[in-house]
């Protein structure tokens, strides 16, 4: 008797993952970019602002995608993972946080929508959250299957 799993975030190409949850997010009314995000540098390391103009969706689908592998989270670890290098003349460059209101605004509007809760000890992903991942994962690996056909074994 075989026991079949379905596949899951672990399964599935993050850049893949990150722009599906992206797309969905664009249909979901409580996840819309403030009229500011569309002058704002996503933080100190970085000399202009984001090219895409749906940045905000993908950063919220980073956030999400991010606390479903890592949670519980804060607000100043998000800013290390999303923050960079900053070039300080000519010696070494240094790490700098992103910006940690994008990071907030992204988390609130998660926490609207129903994906993400609040902890004592961070935010973490919910059961809906959590099942919105895995589905968008469950079909992105289908298409890889698809494609390479061997790849089905590792689920089944």
């Amino acid at each position: 008797m075989r026991i079949i799993r379905l596949p899951t975030a672990y399964d599935v190409p993050p850049d893949k993952l990150i722009e599906s949850l992206a797309n969905h997010m664009k249909r979901t009314p409580q996840i819309q970019p403030p009229s500011w995000s569309q002058f704002a540098k996503s933080g100190s390391h970085t000399q202009r602002p984001p090219v895409n103009r749906d940045w905000w969706y993908t950063r919220a689908a980073a956030v999400l995608r991010k606390l479903y592998f890592h949670g519980p989270m804060g607000i100043s670890d998000l800013e290390t993972y999303f923050g960079g290098r900053k070039k300080t003349g000519y010696g070494l460059a240094h790490q700098r946080p992103a910006g940690s209101s994008s990071i907030r605004k992204c988390l609130n509007q998660l926490q609207a929508a129903g994906y993400i809760q609040k902890t004592s000890k961070g935010r973490i992903v919910t059961s809906e959250g959590r099942r919105l991942c895995d589905r968008l994962s469950t079909e992105i690996f289908k298409e890889i299957v698809k494609q390479n056909p061997e790849l089905s074994r590792i689920v089944s």
